[in-house]
């Protein structure tokens, strides 16, 4: 399957009681660029979840993004300071002596005091902790795929047509380069024929001029080298992804070898063929960019 560098996924899951969303986002880069962003609490984890997308995608630059609630955890206990509880209510009766006043006091008011209750929460085993973010990381990353997968098929397919029409420009470019050749020797024969007239031609000379002139404008090594670009673009697409920058590569070569053939040409129907030709070559490079 081709992958786009473009998509986005998401999964949740439960990590030592803790609630947490990982989100998976990726855009065009020539490169892989991944950078991953973590609560405080679990930044131990940043290595292994940066090695395990790096493994997944090979181009692109990918953000992950790892958020928990804190506030949802299991097995969070609720403390009391005891020692200082027991000196607010010294205080609180030192206070009602002295004021004459009675001791209006309730457990919500005393915990409502500074520093009487903390919140103590359980200690993630970083080992667990680890391999339940990865499993999580595990599905966001499928959820992903999904998404650059449908976007790779519309691009397979959109190369795939522009191929088939680059290869009726080459079937056309190799029927009309024999004749121009032919062509050209017909012309170059009949102005011999007015210069000389009558008194005769060097035969030899002029299967020697046409002979230099085929060589010149042949296009035969170009037309079959694009053969073989198309077919092994083709192959590259039916392996699937990772693919991008090897198609990146032979796509340059596509270029090159029509650039060639407009440098030969002596034709406007083949000049005219090598513009739509580079035309659709360009489409495609341009698709490239888009995947894996």
């Amino acid at each position: 399957m081709i992958f786009s560098m473009t998509g986005y996924g998401s999964a949740s899951g439960d990590v030592e009681g803790l609630p947490v969303v990982i989100e998976v986002r990726s855009v065009n880069n020539r490169f892989s660029d991944v950078s991953v962003r973590l609560p405080r609490t679990l930044l131990f984890a940043e290595d292994e979840l940066k090695k395990k997308v790096q493994q997944h995608i090979t181009r692109g630059k990918t953000d992950v993004f790892v958020t928990a609630d804190s506030s949802q955890m299991e097995n969070v206990n609720v403390v009391v300071n005891e020692p200082l509880l027991k000196a607010y209510v010294k205080a609180m009766g030192a206070i009602a002596d002295i004021a004459g006043v009675s001791e209006e006091m309730s457990a919500m008011k005393l915990g409502e005091l500074p520093d009487v209750l903390s919140v103590e929460k359980q200690e993630l085993d970083q080992n667990t902790a680890v391999r339940g973010l990865c499993a999580i990381l595990e599905n966001a990353l499928c959820d992903f795929d999904k998404m650059r997968g449908s976007e790779g098929r519309k691009l397979g397919a959109d190369i795939a047509k522009k191929l088939e029409l680059i290869e009726s420009y080459v079937n056309a470019i190799d029927k009309k380069s024999p004749e121009i050749v032919e062509n050209y020797s017909r012309r170059l024969r009949e102005k011999m024929d007015e210069v000389i007239a009558d008194s005769g031609y060097d035969e030899k000379r002029i299967i020697e001029e046409v002979a230099i002139y085929a060589d010149h404008v042949a296009t035969d090594e170009e037309v079959v080298r694009l053969k073989s670009h198309i077919s092994q673009m083709r192959q590259m697409m039916d392996a699937g992804s990772p693919i991008g920058r090897k198609m990146d590569f032979l796509i340059q070569e596509f270029n090159r070898e029509a650039n060639t053939i407009g440098s030969k040409c002596q034709s406007s129907d083949i000049a005219h063929i090598v513009v739509e030709m580079k035309s659709e070559i360009e489409k495609i490079r341009e698709q490239v960019q888009n995947i894996e």
